[in-house]
């Protein structure tokens, strides 16, 4: 075409290109077959993947692209491997073309069926959705005129092809947006037809939900956001109908890092985690020259790049960088080092049941709380007739408020201003070793020593825990009330347990000297065991509210699936229970993954409503960013820890009664009995029935019941106790030494 051919239709001189590049590779016959039918003719020779992949020099997953149609050989493989296909089509024709289909083009016969194969050739077929995700519920597959066709709010005008479809990157054709085969709820919502985030890679391969392969033009972080805001689809819908969209994730691998102006690490003296791209690298001045903003922690492993907003209409993009340690290996096992495709699944399976990533799980376990339970709601003003931002009733508003003087911690202004002398909450979770000289001559005979653990125990503890809403009044000399989420002084050192349990009034479990301040749950176990309370003074709010409750039931759920999705369901035995705990991380391990993230989000996000000042340039009794937020909130915190413990020193008082065992080790959610066999079985109460007896510890898979943490040798344990040294620790086996104070 002439060069005044194309001015007079308008049109870009590189989309023409692209046309003539690929008319002419039409024309000189070197046009592979269509994906599927290079798995067909693979298969019926008996070739494998690896085998392919030896003899064309590359590895195995530029095959398994290749087959999928996310990616294509260039230069002498893209010829030798059309060699191949070819002779392979010789020796095995495609079957017929079925009656009453016309076959169109060299490899018609091949094509998929009309419901799934793309409507052009310049659509990806998605990667076969792996065994993690095929127990995500499916629905009906959506025509690619409407699942590539992205918000009207976001959407900008593109030329068309020759066929009426939108152009995508000049030269890159191939990578249009695909449809879904198979489509979780997250990815039916019409104003995010991809779903919430995309995995994107060095060649411009956006990964997202359900195996779909976006194509993204963008070569700087300005053209990504613009993209992601205006074409890409990617989104969430806001949790509660008085919230806001999450806005749309993407993750970068190394490769794109570096293709879009970014170092692929990020190198200092510090946790790379806590490290920024300085303020003149270009990139990030980019970003101001292009009218968009950063937050205040700057560019990052987590970077958020905003507009104001404009009306209703958001703004924001989320980046994350893969090679800056943005996924934690704690809490994400083993997902960083996964294909951009699996990564996509992971991260897209955590976003639909819990919420899309913010940065670390525990800020996502603490942003999940805001957006279950929004500040503000729309209220009409009487006055007016107008609506009008107002507050949200059982949320914790949109302003914070100062914590009491003992439930703050001893850097925090409102101690330090007021020369607060008066003592701490110390509600934390069980530190606790038997005396070795308490132990029986029985005891020491049993043979093993078997670890217990409580699933997600602090989530457990959040469920209808009623806590405070408002800022805390100063009572003197109060009478108790359990109902009332508060701090109280009270003295319990006269309540005398028996020795061989852990006190429930101490974290290490040692019995009160002296009067101390409580939380209410606390406080109210005391009374539940028979004994007397008599407050001397008390932090009490007048607002309560059960606060986590949306939070518990949402993570409940997604701890439960997630569970189910690698076989451990409600409704296996006791024996079938531990059978599939055994092997669950196995089963499928980006599952395993999913769950770890869950745990870490629960566990996360009730240490940030205590976040501690950070960094070396801190000055004792300066305000640190958490203040600022509504859910700096250590008494809610404190409320969880203290109903944890005293759930589980019930459990243990229960235990001593029915069967007459005692703990050797308390830490966190994971207890240590000692047993004559190797597996909780051999020492759990049963009732004659065969059911588990209530009000003791419990196997299953649900928030608050347990499971086999391990199994080690009693003289094993006992050693370990005389060295002082926690066995829960380290019941799960290796060096004792080493690994304690982890």
């Amino acid at each position: 075409m002439s060069e005044n051919e194309r001015q007079m239709t308008n049109q870009p001189p590189q989309l023409f290109d692209a046309i003539d590049s690929l008319l002419a590779a039409v024309d000189e016959g070197t046009v592979l077959p269509v994906p599927a039918e290079r798995v067909r003719l693979r298969e019926a020779a008996g070739l494998t993947p690896a085998a392919v992949a030896q003899a064309l020099g590359v590895r195995v997953p530029s095959i398994t692209a290749w087959e999928a149609g996310r990616a294509e050989p260039r230069g002498e493989r893209l010829e030798a491997y059309r060699r191949l296909l070819e002779g392979l089509a010789h020796r095995y024709p495609a079957p017929a073309t079925p009656p009453g289909r016309e076959a169109v083009g060299p490899h018609a016969a091949s094509c998929p069926p009309e419901s799934t194969k793309p409507q052009a050739s310049s659509a990806r077929t998605p990667p076969t959705v792996p065994q993690a995700f095929s127990s995500l519920p499916a629905v009906p597959e959506i025509e690619p005129a409407e699942s590539e066709q992205a918000p009207a709010a976001r959407s900008v005008p593109q030329s068309p092809d020759p066929a009426g479809r939108p152009a995508g990157r000049p030269g890159a054709s191939s990578r249009r947006p695909v449809k879904r085969r198979a489509a979780a709820p997250v990815g039916t919502d019409p104003q995010f037809p991809h779903g919430p985030l995309a995995v994107l890679d060095g060649d411009g391969c956006a990964y997202g939900i359900d195996g779909i392969v976006l194509d993204c033009p963008a070569t700087t972080i300005v053209e990504l956001v613009e993209w992601t805001l205006r074409e890409s689809g990617l989104g969430a819908a806001k949790l509660n109908r008085h919230g806001k969209d999450s806005d749309p994730l993407i993750v970068l691998t190394a490769a794109a890092a570096v293709k879009l102006g970014l170092p692929e690490r990020l190198e200092g003296h510090e946790q790379r985690r806590s490290l920024r791209l300085p303020g003149d690298h270009p990139a990030v001045k980019q970003i101001g020259k292009a009218k968009w903003q950063l937050t205040q922690r700057g560019f990052g492993p987590w970077a958020r790049i905003y507009r104001k907003a404009q009306g209703r209409e958001r703004q924001c993009v989320q980046v994350a960088i893969l090679s800056w340690d943005a996924l934690d290996e704690r809490s994400w096992p083993g997902v960083a080092e996964m294909e951009p495709a699996d990564i996509a699944r992971v991260l897209a399976a955590y976003a639909t049941r819990v919420i899309t990533p913010r940065g670390s799980t525990a800020v996502s376990g603490l942003e999940l709380m805001t957006a279950l339970r929004p500040p503000t709601r729309a209220v009409q003003d009487p006055a007016s007739g107008t609506w009008v931002s107002g507050h949200n009733p059982g949320s914790l508003g949109r302003e914070p408020v100062d914590p009491a003087p003992p439930e703050a911690t001893p850097e925090h202004p409102v101690v330090v201003d007021s020369g607060w002398t008066g003592g701490f909450l110390n509600e934390e979770a069980y530190q606790w070793v038997r005396a070795v000289d308490l132990l029986s001559d029985d005891e020491c005979m049993l043979p093993f020593a078997v670890g217990l653990d409580l699933n997600t125990a602090f989530l457990a503890a959040a469920a209808r825990l009623t806590v405070g809403l408002s800022a805390p009044d100063h009572f003197h000399a109060p009478t108790f009330n359990p109902k009332i989420p508060g701090s109280w002084l009270v003295d319990l050192s006269h309540i005398e347990l028996d020795p061989r349990l852990p006190s429930p009034f101490t974290p290490d479990g040692t019995r009160p000297t002296g009067p101390a301040w409580y939380q209410t749950h606390t406080i109210a176990y005391a009374q539940e065991l028979g004994f007397n309370v008599a407050p001397l003074e008390a932090y009490l709010r007048r607002e309560t509210g059960a606060y986590l409750d949306p939070w518990h039931d949402r993570l409940k759920t997604a701890y439960a699936d997630t569970l189910a999705d690698l076989g451990v369901t409600k409704d296996l035995s006791d024996p079938q229970f531990l059978a599939a705990m055994e092997r669950h991380k196995q089963t499928d391990p980006a599952m395993a993954a999913v769950l770890a993230a869950i745990k870490a989000t629960v566990k996360g996000g009730v240490g940030k409503l205590r976040e501690r000042p950070q960094g070396k340039s801190y000055k004792q009794g300066e305000r640190w960013p958490a203040l600022q937020r509504p859910t700096w909130r250590p008494d809610i915190r404190a409320a969880v820890i203290s109903k944890a413990r005293v759930n589980m020193h019930r459990k243990l008082n229960n235990m001593a009664k029915m069967t007459g065992l005692y703990p050797l080790a308390v830490l966190s959610d994971c207890v240590v009995y000692p047993s004559p066999g190797e597996s909780p079985l051999d020492f759990l109460p049963y009732a004659a029935s065969g059911k588990p007896q209530p009000g003791g510890f419990r196997l299953g898979p649900t928030p608050g019941l347990a499971k086999l943490e391990g199994v080690q040798s009693m003289l094993w344990a006992v050693d370990l106790m005389e060295q002082g040294f926690n066995p829960a620790r380290h019941i799960k086996g290796g060096d004792a030494v080493l690994d304690e104070g982890e």
